[in-house]
């Protein structure tokens, strides 16, 4: 079922006493506000987000003249008709309409929800195109617990603030089941990723516009409410068409990728310019690390190699966690970056919402993290294009 962070606020129109009852379910969130067909011919510019009309419950012929005067109207709102007696000349003026969706009952609530959803993502403004050349950089963790999303954070608002852009950076949680970006950053995720279901076809920036979540200047958030069945729900099509849209929307785009491979996940890290493998200090991570970057290029080839970043270091001239590089001899390769430990700056910053760098600017966690960011932003981007469904 639609969220309701989706609706909330919005000004539903809502025709049809049958219609009453969705207010706790579908429509749930929304301002909704019942009405009589008389008022469409009326309506102010800006005044109803949404029309839903059951057409059971008017007369043909009155229905049609209220369709006409919809049409009239300099700024028709999107239309939803519903209904189990649906005249095909009917159908056909409403489709007329700027933004329309047909739903013959009975109807379940997730399809409503579906409809309401793409309508409402139609009537959005699509963000603004990208400037140049979008970079794509993935973040992914060796282990559980590595601290990959609170880099790949840090990562996106360091990339946001060195724009200086109103919408610049994209962060992209793909745990769709159970991801925790939006936990940390103090967001609320805007639905479920679930409802982009097998509509891969259906995406473009406006619908894209419907799942972000504005978190700061130059940041936006893409991320589902937890949802175990997501995994199974969203489509390979669909993710790879909503990493694509991104791509052509925003000039960075940050992906949180889970450790587990999935349908999906070799051709979204074959889209991005960078890959971040990020490792704790302790042997097994160390190990996991280095067969888990050894995977990535065995998989893509010579194409991308990524780049190991060892995360938690410690200042110490003694003690149990092997040093940068006692843990290259492990990795047997050179790591890219080392990114040193301050849990009190992480954990206020997880507690409060929102990156270290706006809680603590002082931390060395900031301090390395941009570090790496102006490094690897210098480097040339890929010429690859986008991750593309096929």
């Amino acid at each position: 079922m639609a969220s309701s962070e989706v609706l909330r606020g919005r000004r539903i129109l809502a025709l049809g006493a049958d219609l009453a009852p969705l207010t706790d379910g579908p429509l749930a969130g929304a301002i909704v506000q019942p009405g009589s067909i008389d008022q469409l011919g009326g309506l102010a510019p800006g005044a109803t987000d949404l029309v839903v009309i059951d057409a059971d419950a008017w007369d043909a012929s009155a229905l049609a003249v209220a369709v006409k005067a919809l049409s009239s109207l300099k700024a028709c709102p999107p239309v939803l008709l519903v209904g189990e007696t649906l005249p095909a000349g009917l159908v056909r003026n409403v489709l007329r309409l700027p933004a329309t969706d047909i739903l013959e009952a009975p109807y379940s609530p997730e399809q409503l929800a579906a409809a309401l959803l793409t309508l409402l993502a139609e009537a959005q403004p699509a963000p603004a195109q990208a400037s140049g050349d979008s970079r794509c950089w993935g973040v992914t963790g060796a282990v559980g617990g590595s601290g990959a999303t609170t880099i790949a954070i840090e990562i996106a608002h360091a990339l946001a603030v060195r724009s200086g852009k109103d919408r610049a950076v994209c962060f992209v949680d793909l745990n769709l089941a159970d991801g925790a970006a939006a936990a940390y950053l103090g967001a609320q995720p805007t639905a479920r990723l679930a409802d982009l279901g097998q509509a891969a076809d259906r995406i473009d920036a406006a619908m894209l516009n419907a799942f972000v979540t504005p978190v700061s200047k130059g940041l936006d958030l893409i991320a589902g409410v937890r949802d175990p069945t997501a995994f199974d729900a969203v489509s390979r099509e669909a993710v790879l068409r909503m990493l694509e849209v991104a791509c052509e929307s925003y000039d960075w785009v940050i992906l949180d990728i889970p450790r587990h491979r999935r349908s999906w996940t070799l051709e979204a890290l074959a889209g991005c310019d960078e890959v971040l493998v990020i490792s704790e200090l302790t042997v097994p991570a160390l190990l996991a690390a280095r067969s888990h970057a050894d995977e990535i290029e065995d998989a893509l080839g010579a194409s991308l190699r990524p780049r190991i970043v060892l995360n938690r270091l410690a200042s110490r001239m003694f003690g149990p966690a092997p040093s940068m590089t006692e843990a290259e001899k492990a990795l047997q390769r050179k790591a890219e970056a080392g990114v040193s430990s301050d849990w009190e700056a992480a954990a206020a910053s997880a507690n409060l919402g929102g990156p270290i760098a706006q809680h603590r600017p002082k931390s060395k966690i900031v301090k390395d993290v941009q570090t790496l960011v102006e490094r690897l932003a210098a480097q040339p981007a890929r010429r690859d294009a986008p991750p593309k469904a096929a």
